[in-house]
């Protein structure tokens, strides 16, 4: 099993998977023409992915999802609430999405996770082929009790670090933002993803990957000091997501 990103942050994000038998993209937030450049990036040929995760339905996820999916005849996964046609229009084939049930794409079995955040109902997902289990958890404000559970056993996980709280507190963005992006259905911030760390099983973690940094309220090295302390005498690799270049393919090892 192996993974890469397009891309992550509040400028785009796009996640792929994949098992050599079948490829799913999770979020699409760039252009058509973006999008078939980053998967060029990572000699990826469009036509070959097999589906569309959708997590929800803010800009920065779903902005490429129904261009690319009516020119490739993708299929999107989404949950109900998530779908806007005013936003999506008619798409070539749409799976409704239990929140709380697991289904499969091909050889990937799909565990969606419901999240807290301000979106009309948010999950994330965790992908499974092979005994391997890979976990993207971005865009919630806390960690839930539910969200932990899910998450204690992945061998890669891509983790939201998506702000420092000084950096917020004393950043560009108007009150109200703010608050919200600190909220309990915003984003996490270092801290909160540090703790996630104490309390997932190390030892199966392969590859751990600082995802959705905030370019104006946070800093690479910042989620990277913040996380490192839970770390300690941890074997696997320490990655960091960036906006521009999302990162190469990540091999999981047997």
């Amino acid at each position: 099993m192996r993974f890469a990103s397009l891309g992550s942050g509040s400028k785009g994000n796009a996640t792929l998977i994949d098992d050599g038998q079948t490829c799913v993209l999770i979020d699409l937030g760039f252009t058509l023409k973006e999008t078939e450049r980053r998967l060029r990036r990572l000699a990826v040929d469009p036509k070959n992915i097999d589906a569309i995760l959708v997590t929800h339905e803010h800009a920065d996820h779903i902005h490429g999802v129904a261009s690319f999916a009516r020119k490739y005849k993708t299929s999107v996964f989404l949950t109900h609430a998530t779908y806007d046609q005013k936003k999506m229009g008619l798409l070539p084939s749409m799976k409704t999405v239990n929140a709380h049930q697991k289904f499969e794409i091909g050889t990937l079995m799909i565990e969606p996770v419901a999240v807290p955040h301000d979106a009309r109902e948010p999950c994330q997902y965790i992908v499974s082929s092979g005994g391997h289990r890979i976990g993207v958890l971005t865009d919630l404000g806390h960690v839930t009790a539910h969200v932990e559970a899910c998450y204690a056993d992945c061998h890669a996980l891509l983790l939201e670090c998506n702000h420092d709280l000084q950096m917020l507190e004393e950043g560009p963005y108007p009150y109200v933002l703010k608050k919200r992006v600190a909220g309990d259905h915003g984003h996490l911030n270092n801290i909160q993803a540090a703790a996630l760390l104490d309390k997932i099983e190390l030892s199966l973690l392969q590859h751990l990957v600082i995802s959705h940094i905030s370019e104006k309220n946070n800093q690479p090295e910042l989620a990277r000091n913040a996380v490192e302390p839970m770390l300690k005498n941890w074997s696997g690799s320490l990655h960091i997501a960036q906006q521009e270049f999302g990162f190469d393919w990540i091999q999981l090892s047997h």
